[in-house]
């Protein structure tokens, strides 16, 4: 029931409602629309996109949690890192938006007529040339989320504080080259039910930008982030 919604998590709502990477009056999701579209460029081949899902919940403290997956050691990519529950967009898919609850559901059995999403974020290419698109979504109530594990696609299945991608607590940084590119990735330490994970590379990346439109501030920390995560932006 709305009347249960946590204030501070309607407030939020409304605002993130608001955000928008691209030029558009219309400050509602439904009527979101891809920028590319808008320009009439042609937009990321399906085949070289993908969406993930920037779930947000508040703990019984009324922190911000946001939750996270292991990715299994069988998968031929990225196996045993953390992600952020999502995939590659399918044929069938209407939008972004759909692939992301999509996945979520496949992957963790997250309902999507549990999420309530309200923006997207600026997209994220990898070296690949696989384009992110992350989805923001609020978990109303974390209780009413029963967590069904596909356990091919998926390890473990956890939350971590949002704020904490903001500080430069349980944070190591490694310089990279890539191209002429000197950048810099975080890897984040979280430690929950005895269980150790780290969140870093594009995951962290894109945590480190929610958190900061979320929070309304940088981090405590300095980013030089890879020129090859923001190519494919219009």
């Amino acid at each position: 029931m709305a009347s249960n919604r946590s204030q501070n998590l309607v407030i939020l709502a409304e605002r993130l409602r608001l955000y928008n990477p691209i030029t558009t009056l219309s400050s509602k999701i439904q009527e979101f629309v891809p920028k590319n579209q808008e320009l009439g460029i042609n937009p990321i081949p399906k085949s070289n996109r993908a969406a993930v899902l920037v779930c947000l919940f508040e703990e019984p403290q009324g922190h911000l949690h946001v939750i996270l997956t292991k990715r299994a050691s069988t998968l031929s990519s990225h196996s045993g890192e953390v992600a952020l529950p999502g995939g590659k967009v399918e044929e069938g898919d209407a939008d972004d938006i759909e692939t992301a609850l999509r996945e979520a559901e496949e992957e963790i059995g997250l309902d999507r007529s549990l999420v309530d999403v309200v923006t997207v974020l600026e997209s994220f290419t990898n070296k690949k040339g696989i384009t992110v698109i992350p989805v923001v979504g609020i978990l109303w109530d974390r209780n009413t989320f029963n967590p069904l594990i596909n356990t091919a696609e998926v390890a473990a299945l956890f939350d971590a504080p949002l704020e904490m991608f903001l500080k430069d607590e349980n944070r190591r940084e490694q310089e990279r080259e890539y191209m002429g590119d000197e950048y810099v990735l975080h890897f984040f330490d979280h430690e929950t039910e005895n269980e150790k994970y780290i969140i870093w590379a594009i995951t962290a990346g894109i945590l480190i930008k929610a958190a900061s439109i979320v929070y309304q501030r940088p981090p405590d920390f300095q980013e030089r982030t890879p020129r090859f995560w923001s190519r494919n932006r219009q």
